[in-house]
């Protein structure tokens, strides 16, 4: 028989001991029914609730036809087939992305056109053996649990993303009796805290705040607005509570049916959604808090408020959502509070720090160019405000991230910003991050790298990007398990996250995993067909000697203008040298020497490309040009690319120069 949504129970009649299926492994994963947790390698995985119960029952008929109507009636049995086939299709869709699967080559999950899917890989079963009220072969009850009951929850029953433990299974009626009344059922939100101390935190999803004014010109405000509640919601109590990064709730904002997309997507207890209004120099916001299983409100207010007052606004909706769930604010003071005490005279200077973080999440050059004036505007009217200082620093970091400009001139202005900012207020999670991708990219001091991550991820558990760059700075160095926790971490904050995802490929790439880069990448692009990060998988296609796979696959971004000109000609010099054709390499090199436009190509460029043709000495010339131009990429320890340099004294006094000689072993 199954347990609920399908933990499978076997029972024989004569009160003997149930067989409890404890673990499924296939592949490199593991899925717990017990705690519903999906492991890859040890690590965690966030999976989303309707994708968990279609791994399941596809886990349960390992190798055998999962019909769609199957699917239907065991998970979906009140949705109307239209809803039934949109839900499926999401959860198929993100239990690929999770599986690092592919639809056109899957390895896990194949689909039967018209009829359903089926798992195609070789699954292993452990059990347990549970004891009955009669079984007392292995001591007293009380010294053997017979199972985990699940904790006190709130009005909605925990998603499979973070809770831990199933609805209670089959057990004897003594045990039963005995912890049922040690531990009372309750659906009121004064259990939480109960709940989040046993199984995890609580996840909150901000939804895109709407702009009701008619003015698209005003939705820097909205859109400020739920950045901020992000932020300061973040801050409440994360040991207990998860907040999902703003790069997958911005997803929704063009919905218009942002709750029903978000129980589809995204495994939260709780959705916030609001609105504004302005009317002149005044605001209306509303705020509502909705339980996700029952989709329906629980909380909910207005707010009436002068625009200069907007600061103490949010600090005032974050208390009141804290009250509400009964979460215990920090011992430090909050970021709500400390908002909630500046000056009104803050008002204008914060509606152009809005404005600028409006331009700067756009990710465009024209975009960064009007976030910095915007930025610059607001520190001019408040020499005080640390966020437009931060503001300004993210901007100048991702400027050369984004060769936008030269890092010489833009990484000193970044570091100064962020230095400013942290004068201002220590305790801004962001600055230290971007302190730290500053040393890791540009000075090559992996030391405050390491110690301003961690305290970043010390003062904002939930900030993504911070877990994020901290995995790529494990990952530089070496130390690839622990740049798998820290990259899982920010997926589970940001699950939506495109270039989390594809950095996950990269350090899979980069500890020679390049199968699973593969699928990983490929799952990127599954999502975005032309995501730049995750062209990666060229190279990691090339160290598999899939040549001609790898050039199918250029020539097709370059049919559909999927990257630049220069980076297509670099990566198809490096495939045809690599596959063993110099001549034609090296045409394609002195099309990169001849760049159409008065574009010079990037030394780094010119390096791989000339790495691919099989030409060390000029590869190594080109290397030190973007050493000393601090264009260089500082993955040149780990990345197979390199590898065919590695034993040529210059390339190791390279090393030596960023400080990465000692820190890593040789990848031959």
């Amino acid at each position: 028989m199954t347990g609920s949504k399908g933990t499978i129970l076997h029972h024989s009649r004569n009160r003997e001991p149930i067989i409890q299926v404890s673990k499924y492994t296939f592949g490199p994963f593991e899925l717990f029914p017990r705690s519903r947790e999906l492991r890859k390698f040890g690590g965690r995985l966030r999976i989303r609730p309707q994708s968990y119960h279609v791994l399941l029952l596809l886990l349960e008929k390992a190798g055998e036809p999962v019909l769609r109507e199957e699917l239907h009636q065991r998970i979906w049995p009140s949705d109307t087939f239209v809803d039934f086939e949109h839900g499926l299709n999401s959860a198929i869709k993100y239990l690929r992305a999770v599986l690092s699967d592919s639809a056109t080559s899957p390895k896990y999950l194949e689909t039967l056109p018209k009829i359903g899917y089926r798992l195609i890989v070789p699954v292993s079963i452990e059990t347990v053996r549970e004891l009955t009220a009669s079984d007392s072969s292995l001591g007293p009850l009380a010294e053997n649990p017979v199972v985990n009951l699940p904790a006190p929850i709130p009005a909605a029953t925990p998603s499979a993303s973070s809770s831990r433990w199933p609805f209670w299974a089959a057990i004897g009626f003594l045990a039963f009796a005995a912890l049922f009344f040690a531990i009372k059922w309750t659906t009121s939100l004064g259990s939480t805290n109960v709940r989040t101390q046993q199984e995890g935190r609580v996840m909150l999803a901000v939804l895109p705040f709407t702009n009701l004014t008619g003015d698209p010109n005003q939705d820097y405000l909205s859109d400020g607005l739920t950045e901020e509640m992000i932020e300061q919601l973040g801050q409440l109590d994360p040991a207990h509570l998860g907040v999902i990064a703003r790069t997958s709730v911005m997803r929704y904002r063009k919905s218009n049916d942002q709750i029903a997309q978000v129980k589809r997507d995204l495994g939260v207890q709780y959705a916030l959604e609001g609105s504004l209004r302005r009317d002149g120099d005044r605001v209306r916001v509303t705020a509502e808090l909705i339980e996700m299983k029952r989709q329906s409100p629980i909380w909910g207010k207005k707010y009436d408020r002068e625009l200069n007052n907007l600061l103490a606004l949010q600090g005032e909706i974050a208390s009141e959502i804290a009250r509400e769930i009964r979460i215990t604010l920090n011992a430090n003071q909050s970021k709500a509070a400390h908002h909630a005490t500046l000056s009104a005279d803050a008002a204008e200077a914060y509606d152009y720090y809005l404005r600028g973080r409006y331009f700067w999440n756009k990710r465009t050059p024209q975009g960064f160019e009007r976030a910095a004036y915007f930025f610059q505007r607001a520190i001019d009217r408040n020499p005080n405000s640390a966020q437009a200082y931060a503001g300004l620093a993210d901007t100048f970091t991702l400027m050369t991230a984004y060769q936008v400009g030269a890092p010489k001139e833009l990484i000193p202005k970044a570091q100064l910003a962020a230095q400013n900012a942290l004068r201002l207020d220590e305790h801004l999670a962001e600055a230290h991050t971007s302190l730290a991708v500053i040393a890791q990219n540009y000075s090559w001091d992996w030391e405050t790298a390491t110690k301003e991550y961690k305290r970043a991820i010390e003062l904002d558990p939930n900030y993504a990007t911070a877990h994020h760059w901290y995995a790529e700075c494990l990952a530089l160095r070496g130390q690839f398990d622990d740049a798998q926790i820290e990259i899982d971490r920010a997926r589970e904050l940001d699950p939506l996250s495109l270039i989390i995802g594809a950095d996950s490929g990269a350090i899979l790439y980069f500890s020679r995993k390049y199968k699973l880069a593969i699928e990983q990448f490929r799952a990127v692009l599954d999502m975005e067909e032309n995501f730049p990060r995750a062209h990666m998988i060229i190279f990691a296609m090339v160290q598999q000697k899939q040549f001609s796979d790898a050039l199918t696959t250029l020539q097709n971004w370059r049919a559909n203008n999927y990257d630049s000109e220069q980076r297509l000609l670099m990566m198809e010099a490096y495939i045809r040298g690599s596959a063993g054709d110099t001549t034609m390499a090296g045409k394609v090199i002195a099309k990169l020497n001849k760049f159409q436009g008065g574009q010079k190509a990037s030394a780094l460029t010119m390096a791989i490309a000339e790495i691919g043709h099989h030409d060390e000495d000029k590869a190594i010339r080109w290397l030190k040009t973007a050493l000393a131009e601090r264009s260089i990429s500082t993955a040149v320890a780990v990345d197979p690319i390199y590898d065919p340099l590695r034993d040529d004294p210059r390339f190791k006094e390279i090393l030596r120069e960023m400080g990465l000689a000692q820190l890593n072993p040789d990848f031959r």
